[in-house]
């Protein structure tokens, strides 16, 4: 087997989190009295993490309540994470298959570490993955490779032996810039297009298929 390792992209891959997000940046938006967006723009919103979704979804001439905004959206999405996110189909099943071909399984995501420990613990449990790792202030956004070359290291395994699954052209550009395998993937919050001109060697309609590139 090629491959030792699986790591995995969070909001988009393992989780359909976008309702949660887009619900509760356009809260915000509309406690500020200001436009709201539809849940297509979210899509190109997510995924360089909050402080840069919250710049994003504000008007360019507003700019300035960054600070007030995020921390509405902090506060809320506190409250309001679990309204409608769930893992997308099959991927438990997934995670249990790789998990018995002896694959050590990671997480590397630009939600908050904290926040993304207890988010992958509540969903999958305690022992599914052997490292998931968020940004904290020893590591750069993605895709910057320092996160997940800190997975890397924590599961015991070399660049090569590295599959990195992922739903954006950010995942494909931190796979390509950490040495690991990109493998793309379409139930996401991206599309095709992007993620292979961003360097995704492999394309995964559904998450079940992941396993022919495995075997």
């Amino acid at each position: 087997m090629k491959y030792k390792a699986v790591i995995f992209d969070l909001d988009g891959t393992l989780l359909n989190t976008l309702s949660d997000l887009a619900d509760s940046a356009n809260h915000v938006l509309s406690e500020l009295s200001l436009p709201t967006h539809d849940y297509e723009s979210y899509k190109y919103f997510v995924g360089n993490g909050i402080p840069k979704l919250i710049e994003r979804c504000l008007p360019a001439d507003r700019q300035e309540l960054h600070s007030k905004a995020l921390s509405m959206f902090s506060e809320y999405y506190a409250l309001h994470s679990k309204d409608k996110t769930a893992p997308y189909d099959d991927i438990k099943e997934l995670l249990g298959t790789l998990s018995e071909k002896g694959l050590k399984l990671g997480v590397i995501t630009n939600k908050a570490h904290d926040i993304a420990v207890k988010v992958v613990e509540e969903y999958f449990g305690k022992d599914v993955f052997g490292c998931i790792r968020g940004l904290d202030s020893s590591i750069k956004a993605k895709p910057d490779p320092s996160g997940a070359l800190s997975v890397m290291q924590s599961l015991g395994v070399t660049p090569s032996e590295v599959l990195y699954i992922g739903d954006s052209g950010v995942d494909m550009q931190t796979a390509k810039n950490a040495g690991f395998t990109p493998l793309g993937v379409l139930w996401g919050f991206r599309k095709k297009d992007e993620l292979i001109e961003n360097g995704a060697e492999h394309i995964a309609q559904k998450p079940l298929d992941i396993l022919n590139y495995i075997n």
